[in-house]
């Protein structure tokens, strides 16, 4: 027996369409509920970050008012997943009433792909994606059009599952563990050191605006390894162990080592700038990396959107209140830190989601900033 399978027209421009996005462009498949004969696809890195295909047939004006309120409801609930405040939407119809007045309004572009047309003689939507018609999977029987593209659309998937399982599959932890170590023994070196008087290494390795602009600008990563007591040190070293093990599995060991000591410099640079006393500690560089949870997980808000709201955020924000409650603490440092953390990631970027534009933003940023520290330091009076 002859097995036979037809798929229309819609159906098929739909599945056209949908094979380009998920495998050409990185779209992502939405799970809306109560929609039908809808496809919603959402990229957070591109122009459009919402692609909606809709082959139901807008009878009206007002049908299509209404489908953009649809539109604007859904779009909605995925700001608040996404931690997004604006997010541009294209709307895709394949059936359409000739007397429709098809547009959108200043976040939703509508199209249309005519579907007696077909897809390559659709000029707003080649317009838009000027590579779609090479890219796009050939009209074949019914039964072999369907195969290619769940085999297409099966294979685009398995690679960003080896990518996802690349950056978040459990590795070999050692630069954290190594920092821990160096803390460790620096500060039994040091209470050593107090205890025989034989040498002081807090006067001579800490942070002091005077000694940095006198040229002893070593003091500036130096003092991020001095603790002033046992409880100075177990906190910064608890902190660094629950931050750093995640920072170095997410980043890797080359890009984590650079965050944590650039972190700690821009730390050590503002704490200087905004005024002069005695500062030391591991802090800044933790909000280093705390900076660098921030921007990991906004862009890879999709999967960590829970912990972004729920932990990072509001850990960054009690440290912070904390710092500026509390006296004795230089939440100057903390603050240098966490801005040095974000714009170092930036120019290093994130595997797979950084684009090169955005990695020469972080490099012009982190050179700009740390110029500015260093201008408030030596040359402002």
């Amino acid at each position: 027996m002859h097995n036979t399978a037809t798929v229309n027209k819609k159906d098929q421009i739909m599945m056209q369409l949908a094979h380009y996005f998920i495998t050409v462009e990185n779209y992502t498949p939405i799970v809306v509920r109560g929609v039908q004969n809808e496809l919603w696809l959402e990229n957070i890195d591109a122009p459009y970050r919402i692609i909606r295909i809709n082959t139901n047939h807008i009878h009206n004006d007002e049908q299509l008012k209404f489908d953009l309120f649809k539109i604007k409801n859904i779009v909605k609930q995925v700001k608040k997943k996404t931690l997004s405040f604006s997010i541009k939407t294209l709307n895709i119809l394949v059936d359409v009433g000739n007397n429709v007045n098809l547009k959108g309004d200043n976040k939703i572009d509508c199209v249309l792909v005519d579907m007696d047309k077909g897809i390559k003689k659709s000029k707003e939507i080649n317009s838009l994606y000027p590579d779609l018609k090479e890219n796009l999977l050939d009209e074949q029987d019914g039964i072999e059009f369907l195969i290619n593209v769940t085999n297409d659309i099966n294979q685009k998937t398995e690679k960003d599952n080896k990518e996802f399982e690349k950056v978040f599959s459990k590795k070999n932890i050692n630069f954290t563990y190594a920092l821990i170590a160096i803390n460790i023994i620096i500060y039994i070196i040091g209470i050593i050191g107090t205890l025989s008087g034989k040498y002081d290494i807090y006067t001579a390795f800490a942070l002091h605006r005077s000694y940095v602009q006198m040229g002893e600008v070593y003091r500036l990563i130096t003092s991020a390894f001095l603790h002033e007591n046992i409880f100075h040190l177990l906190m910064n070293m608890y902190a660094l162990y629950i931050i750093g093990t995640q920072v170095e599995t997410y980043l890797g060991k080359t890009k984590y080592l650079i965050v944590y000591l650039f972190s700690a410099i821009t730390g050590s640079l503002l704490s200087c700038a905004m005024g002069v006393h005695w500062s030391l500690g591991a802090s800044g560089a933790i909000f280093g990396l705390m900076g660098t949870l921030l921007y990991f997980g906004y862009h890879y808000r999709l999967y960590l959107d829970s912990a972004l709201k729920t932990q990072i955020v509001p850990l960054i924000i009690l440290n912070l209140m904390l710092g500026f409650l509390i006296p004795n603490i230089d939440n100057a440092a903390h603050i240098g830190g966490l801005i040095g953390g974000l714009l170092m990631s930036m120019a290093l970027g994130i595997e797979n989601k950084s684009s090169k534009n955005d990695r020469i933003n972080g490099i012009i940023c982190s050179i700009i900033f740390i110029a500015f520290l260093i201008y408030l330091i030596f040359f402002m009076k």
